[in-house]
């Protein structure tokens, strides 16, 4: 998907703690809190990772914070 077509670019510095919707949930997981932005090492680097917690099991899971901006895959807030 390009920036163009997004209403609102996704910073990853401003995603600890927002909430996302799989589009297909698997295992009763659907509902996504980013829980951590894992800070890259040297500090210069950009964010690539997150972390997100499944609301309903509590397991974590490592992406690529870029993956949030995938509407196939999930949206932004909880539906």
């Amino acid at each position: 998907m390009t920036h163009s077509k997004q209403k609102n670019p996704i910073s990853p510095k401003k995603l600890l703690l927002t909430k996302w919707t799989a589009v297909q949930p698997l295992k009763k997981e659907k509902h996504f809190l980013v829980s951590k932005v894992i800070l890259p090492e040297p500090p210069s680097e950009k964010i690539e990772y997150i972390e997100l917690e499944a609301v309903y099991s509590k397991n974590i899971f490592q992406i690529a914070w870029r993956e949030l901006s995938d509407p196939s895959l999930g949206i932004q807030g909880w539906k």
